[in-house]
């Protein structure tokens, strides 16, 4: 789905007073192969609610680097078996294990922690999104995460070609507060990233 910045200009002005699932089902009739990814991290379960609503066997894509916390692996299940997910596992393709004994979680600061992120995030995300070929690609990005995450908006073209869009883009924590209460979804923030270590740092996904 290419669009011209002046078409995604007037689509996000039409989207701005529609709510997430108006959103979602919006872009699920204008799309071939919508996908969504997680990582089940906090808020994860607004997005994945949504897109569920709008179509119930929605690819999605759960990139687990393998060092989620126990706390994250039982609140993916419940959240999956609360919405009955389709669920499209990618793991690295190196064990935890053994890159425990070969490099660890290795420093910001550490020239390894390049290929780390490499190995445990994008590289397992570059072959989702190979595998699927999505024209559409739902993300739970929200204005105020990071500095290129305000310069986008609810719908934004990836370099790739991908439309991505962020229902909740307008949404603080605290409009998600009470997004998930009323509407009963469970919510978990004992998540561990070890490609970030800072919360408001990029990991790589979102700079194509």
């Amino acid at each position: 789905m290419s669009l011209t910045e002046k078409e995604i200009e007037n689509l996000n002005k039409s989207l701005k007073d529609k709510t997430p699932l108006e959103i979602a089902q919006w872009a699920v009739l204008n799309a071939k192969t919508p996908v969504v990814t997680t990582n089940f991290r906090p808020y994860e379960v607004a997005i994945l609610s949504v897109c569920s609503k709008a179509l119930s066997d929605i690819p999605v894509i759960w990139c687990d680097s393998g060092y989620n916390t126990p706390n994250t692996y039982r609140h993916a299940e419940e959240v999956i078996d609360m919405l009955g997910l389709n669920i499209k596992l990618y793991v690295p393709k190196q064990t935890t294990a053994h890159r425990d004994v070969t490099m660890g979680i290795p420093d910001i600061d550490d020239p390894k922690h390049k290929i780390f992120t490499e190995q445990v995030k994008l590289e397992p995300f570059r072959r989702a999104m190979s595998d699927f070929a999505p024209d559409v690609w739902f993300t739970n990005l929200r204005k105020g995460q990071t500095a290129l995450r305000d310069s986008l908006d609810i719908a934004s073209m990836g370099k790739d070609g991908v439309l991505k869009v962020s229902p909740f883009y307008y949404y603080s924590d605290e409009e998600l507060d009470v997004y998930l209460e009323e509407h009963k979804l469970p919510n978990e923030f004992k998540y561990f990233d070890p490609t970030k270590v800072l919360e408001n740092r990029e990991c790589g996904l979102h700079t194509n």
